[in-house]
């Protein structure tokens, strides 16, 4: 008989686009939802056909039962309620970032470690389609050696809960900066980063930040890549994009500005010498639209519907459609979390991983508060890498 685990997720306003995945997966078997707000765990629960409801995670950590948790609360509260979890010895997974300081994240780590429980940081931007499809043309020497990065999340947060107000954007790098580290399996040893603009005084909040966009550059262990960086969240009118943008010396590509388009892959052509010397913009290359494929390979069947959008109930007797957020990494990301407790093997996106994902953003922020100092980057406990991590 396969072995099965218990998952609860904690935090239903992002929670709830993991929930269907957990309950259709097969090593899973109950599942708990965990919110402060009774009426969304009602709404819920009600919907999803949840018993097991709980409006405080200590309240569940008091019992007997559950042997992983899935950590979707506001930023602010992940390191807290992931030490919570693995202190309690329960599994855990947590949506990004990891923490905001190095001190929590040095402790996550240690626990982990001292533990031998699985954390595990839901990086959704090296589980996706796109970055799948990057990754695969890095791996077969389409792009050769890579020689530029630029990745970038910008969005306004403008009416969004009270917390996020002056939250530094280079906090929340990890989906901008991880693909990077990932394709050269590496990690950051140095960010020089700069503030943009200024924030209105009714977007400061607590957090002493004063930036509205932040711009870091990262230097790379191991590597003659540079990763540039922009992350915004307040006073940039643009709609919200998250991605990258990867050149090679053979081969680049660039992500769609505008939201439906395909990727586009820039293939160097070879120099012609019948061209005229003159008149021309640099060596050609061929551009070609890059349509990525949902990545099921190593999928339990049950779950691969989520890849792509998919129904879930309406709470009258009815279905609505929800897209799969973040290029269809959520399958992915849950299967690698219930594997890794049911085996009680390391995840891919370890404790360790999820920390070199985590720190270079809290040190950009640090040196644009320092007016571009550069600041090191500290290192955890050191795994070998493996280049790509995708399987």
């Amino acid at each position: 008989m396969t072995r099965t685990v218990d998952v609860a997720i904690v935090g239903l306003g992002f929670g709830e686009d993991f929930l269907p995945v957990y309950q259709a997966h097969p090593a899973v078997g109950r599942v708990a939802i965990v919110d402060p707000s009774e009426a969304r765990l009602a709404d819920v629960g009600d919907r999803y056909g949840v018993a097991d409801r709980f409006t405080d995670l200590h309240a569940l950590l008091a019992t007997d039962a559950w042997d992983a948790v899935h950590v979707l609360a506001p930023v602010s509260f992940h390191a807290e309620l992931s030490l919570a979890v693995l202190r309690s010895g329960r599994h855990c997974a947590c949506a990004v970032p990891m923490a905001t300081t190095l001190e929590d994240l040095h402790a996550l780590v240690e626990t982990q470690q001292r533990s031998g429980l699985v954390y595990t940081m839901m990086e959704t931007a090296v589980r996706g389609r796109e970055y799948a499809a990057v990754e695969r043309l890095h791996r077969d020497g389409a792009l050769g050696t890579l020689t530029g990065y630029h990745g970038f999340h910008v969005q306004n947060l403008d009416g969004y809960p009270e917390y996020w107000r002056g939250f530094p954007p280079m906090q929340y790098a990890t989906h901008a900066l991880a693909p990077a580290l990932a394709l050269e399996a590496t990690h950051v040893e140095q960010v020089v980063c700069l503030g943009s603009g200024r924030l209105t005084p009714d977007r400061v909040g607590s957090s002493g930040n004063p930036f509205p966009t932040q711009v870091g550059l990262f230097s790379l262990a191991g590597s003659d890549l540079t990763a540039q960086v922009t992350l915004s969240f307040f006073q940039t009118a643009r709609p919200y994009t998250e991605g990258f943008d990867v050149y090679g010396d053979a081969g680049s590509v660039e992500w769609p500005r505008v939201d439906g388009d395909p990727l586009r892959f820039y293939a160097l052509q070879d120099l012609d010498p019948g061209l005229p010397d003159r008149g021309l913009r640099g060596r050609r290359s061929t551009l070609t639209p890059l349509e990525p494929l949902d990545e099921a390979a190593g999928l339990p069947d049950a779950i691969t519907p989520y890849l792509r959008a998919f129904d879930v109930p309406d709470g009258a007797g009815g279905t609505v459609r929800r897209p799969a957020e973040h290029g269809g990494s959520h399958p992915r990301l849950v299967h690698e979390f219930v594997t890794a407790c049911v085996d009680g093997t390391p995840p891919p996106l370890d404790a360790v991983t999820s920390a070199q994902y985590t720190a270079p953003g809290i040190c950009a922020h640090a040196s644009s508060l320092q007016g571009g100092a550069p600041v090191a980057v500290p290192t955890f406990d050191l795994q070998p890498a493996t280049k790509g991590l995708h399987p």
